[in-house]
């Protein structure tokens, strides 16, 4: 699995692999991404920042994509939990979506992998890597405990009004 930073051109690449990832998320009754997130704003925003990336299989394929943002993070800011590391010098994992044309071949897992690889190899920098999921996002909670995450606390109401989403971190 190989990460692409995305450009402008990404754009509507990235808006149709996550409302597939929406769909998704709707026809398992998770009541994730909804909502106006992630928004077209938010996308671009993310591209601006050099935060968005395409996720390429082996085969040259695009099979989804992910947005990997430095710290701090707002959205953390009413954690009800702790951090397993006191830090300002993180990276927040993001919409994650892998199209439904390529699912069922272990590319979540591909790709998380590749992005907690490349930050340990390439960013020195990094004390740890944080990621968030809806509580009823039984597939994305599985993923996240498989590569090592141990949840560190609750969000409530941050990405819409009575959602709650399980927070977690990953140390070096």
């Amino acid at each position: 699995m190989q990460l692409r930073r995305a450009t402008m051109a990404d754009f509507d690449q990235i808006m149709t692999i996550l409302k597939d990832g929406a769909n998704q998320l709707a026809e398992s009754g998770v009541n994730q991404w909804q909502g106006e997130y992630p928004s077209p704003d938010q996308i671009k925003e993310d591209i601006e920042n050099g935060w968005a990336y395409l996720a390429v299989s082996d085969d040259k394929e695009t099979v989804g994509a992910i947005s990997i943002v430095t710290g701090p993070d707002h959205a953390y800011d009413n954690l009800n939990g702790e951090w397993l590391m006191q830090t300002d010098n993180y990276v927040v994992i993001h919409r994650v979506a892998i199209h439904s044309k390529h699912a069922g071949h272990g590319y979540a897992t591909k790709l998380l992998r590749a992005v907690i690889e490349n930050i340990r190899d390439s960013h020195p920098e990094v004390d740890s890597i944080r990621i968030d999921t809806h509580e009823d996002n039984q597939a994305m909670q599985h993923l996240i405990n498989k590569m090592g995450f141990k949840q560190v606390g609750t969000l409530y109401g941050v990405y819409r009004a009575n959602e709650t989403s399980y927070v977690y971190e990953l140390t070096r």
